[in-house]
């Protein structure tokens, strides 16, 4: 039996994707015989709803210096976070003369850099040292630490509470939820407010997403997880907002209990996510089997393929392709290389299956005859971007909602 990480409560794992290694661990050929590999098992709490990883690797093997990805490679992203910025200012900062927000996670500074703009006092916590180095260069107040009560305190010394904490799909990375809170609220003034968006297990279930899950995703919330988690810090979620990102994401707005007016759309929502069975076993093993119809497809459809002598190359190196080429057992065999506009992960090779990551150009200046979007959540921009793959006859092999070839 496991220990939920959020209230100890007992419960097993439903399901296991075997044996996954880091999911931004690019590496070099000569590290191929030291990489590092651990079960990666999830399972649901029946008491307080939270999915969750039942294994996860330290730290600060998944967040260091040599960590690869870098929010600001993405225009769209960027003006999604602006997006988020503006409504934190617009909505929370009206009544504040001299207001404070702090990110955790602020990776280069692509939200950050607008409250920097508007001249409104902020700090970023980023525990990999080479992205709050871009953060640093573009003038962006950043510290290289890990957030939790200490750390607040920490903050509070130095700058005062903060009016708001905000966050982007990293809550989900945090083992330790408790002393986040703990330092959420101790940061916050009063009346300050809490603001984090994460991948949301709502469309990890109905669409059968289960790249969302990797080393670096400890959670996957909902309403119903995320209410009962701040609820035992006498915190009260106020708000939500479903967003597109990363294939839908939610927004989760919270506050000291009493201090806001609750949302109507926070009890709409808890409703939906029980009908969904969000809180009920059978619907995590019918996402078990999901996953393993997924996988079947797949393997199935990339067999096909390279029978008629077709070269597939794998598009965008992200983390969530980590786990679809592990759990389906996809090789070098299957996909010739996988590019990416990343240089960090340039000229080096996949987590676990060691297929070659080249430079985007590597793509452009020849094109095979499929591509395999791993990048999918980016769907609208990388098609946009490559009409000209499409002109010369390319063809996308996709997987959400369905595994096809478009």
């Amino acid at each position: 039996m496991n220990k939920c990480l959020i209230c100890k409560t007992e419960f097993e794992p439903f399901m296991t994707f075997g044996q996954m290694p880091i999911a931004n661990g690019f590496l070099k050929k000569e590290q191929f015989t030291s990489e590092y590999f651990f079960e990666m098992e999830v399972g649901c709490c029946p008491a307080c709803n939270m999915f969750q990883l039942i294994n996860q690797p330290d730290r600060e093997q998944m967040f260091n210096e040599n960590y690869a990805f870098f929010s600001g490679t993405s225009k769209l992203m960027g003006e999604h976070f602006k997006a988020f910025a503006e409504s934190v200012k617009d909505d929370f900062f009206k009544d504040s003369n001299d207001p404070f927000v702090v990110e955790i996670g602020s990776n280069d500074g692509i939200m950050l850099r607008n409250f920097a703009e508007w001249d409104i006092r902020h700090l970023g916590v980023e525990p990999s040292a080479n992205v709050a180095a871009v953060a640093r260069s573009k003038g962006i107040n950043t510290i290289v630490e890990f957030f939790d009560k200490a750390c607040a305190e920490k903050i509070i010394a130095e700058n005062g509470h903060a009016d708001a904490f905000i966050a982007a799909n990293v809550m989900c990375h945090i083992p330790y939820m408790h002393s986040i809170v703990e330092g959420i609220k101790t940061l916050l003034k009063p009346n300050g407010i809490a603001m984090f968006e994460d991948p949301y297990l709502g469309k990890v279930i109905e669409q059968t997403t289960f790249d969302q899950i990797y080393d670096e995703h400890v959670f996957l919330f909902s309403a119903l997880s995320v209410s009962k988690l701040f609820a035992m810090h006498d915190m009260e979620l106020i708000d939500v907002k479903p967003q597109v990102t990363h294939g839908g994401s939610m927004r989760y707005i919270l506050a000291n209990k009493g201090m806001h007016k609750v949302s109507p759309v926070v009890g709409k929502l808890i409703s939906r996510e029980q009908e969904l069975g969000l809180d009920k076993a059978e619907t995590f093993l019918a996402f078990k089997n999901n996953c393993e119809d997924f996988r079947k497809n797949l393997t199935a459809l990339i067999k096909q393929i390279r029978g008629t002598g077709s070269k597939i190359a794998g598009y965008a190196a992200t983390s969530k392709s980590t786990t679809i080429i592990n759990y389906c057992g996809i090789t070098a065999e299957d996909i010739d290389y996988i590019c990416d506009t990343t240089p960090i992960k340039q000229g080096k090779f996949s987590p676990g299956a060691h297929i070659p990551v080249t430079a985007h150009e590597a793509f452009q200046l020849d094109y095979p005859e499929y591509a395999l979007l791993f990048g999918y959540n980016h769907s609208k921009e990388i098609m946009a971007k490559e009409q000209g793959f499409m002109d010369a006859g390319g063809k996308w092999i996709v997987y959400v909602p369905e595994v096809k070839v478009i």
